[in-house]
């Protein structure tokens, strides 16, 4: 639904989070309750990947040993990100959209940013559930992914995902919440601060 709110200013939301958090989801509804685009940088980088012949069409791709491979050759060629940060930094100057992304909070002056916290041993297990994979596995690709992660945007553009919070308008810890009550919470605070809505 069309938010009326939206056409006298240029709506930009960011959502951040380390994988497994549930930063896509959220996004997603956010994007619709207020009639806003939708960009992920994730879905960006695996139609990259395709290009570059490989298989990222499926579910937790980035968690497989072909994901990592792919992590690992963005380690080394920063054009990747670059490209996509370009066009996500594009999008925002139109405005009128969330950003599913890593590196907007950072590289973006404006708009309103949202961190999502979780534990590595609960986003292991929504990985678990999403991708049919074991407990260790998650865990084990999670923990390899954050860090490589962390390596690729530190050296490109010096902050610390995960780490360095200071861009975030809102913080939440989502451990002891049901993703209903993750939206919920954000669509309360986002109403009132990017909306004007008591």
């Amino acid at each position: 639904m069309k938010n009326p709110s939206v056409d006298k200013k240029k709506i930009v939301i960011c959502i951040s989070g380390m994988t497994g958090c549930g930063k896509s989801t959220v996004a997603k509804r956010l994007a619709a309750k207020y009639g806003l685009d939708y960009f992920s940088g994730g879905d960006a980088l695996k139609l990259l990947a395709k290009e570059e012949g490989y298989r990222s069409d499926v579910t937790g791709w980035w968690e497989t040993t072909e994901g990592l491979k792919f992590l690992t050759q963005r380690m080394g060629d920063p054009a990747f990100d670059r490209r996509i940060d370009e066009k996500l930094l594009e999008l925002a100057k139109q405005g009128n959209v969330v950003l599913d992304s890593w590196t907007m909070p950072w590289l973006l002056k404006d708009g309103f940013k949202i961190w999502l916290e979780a534990s590595p041993n609960v986003r292991a297990k929504r990985v678990v559930t999403r991708d049919s994979i074991s407990q260790k596995e998650a865990l084990d690709a999670l923990t390899k992914k954050d860090e490589q992660t962390r390596q690729i945007y530190k050296n490109l553009y010096g902050f610390d995902l995960g780490y360095d919070l200071s861009p975030f308008n809102l913080v939440l810890a989502t451990d002891e919440l049901e993703p209903e009550e993750v939206y919920h919470a954000i669509c309360l605070v986002t109403d009132r601060l990017v909306f004007g809505e008591a």
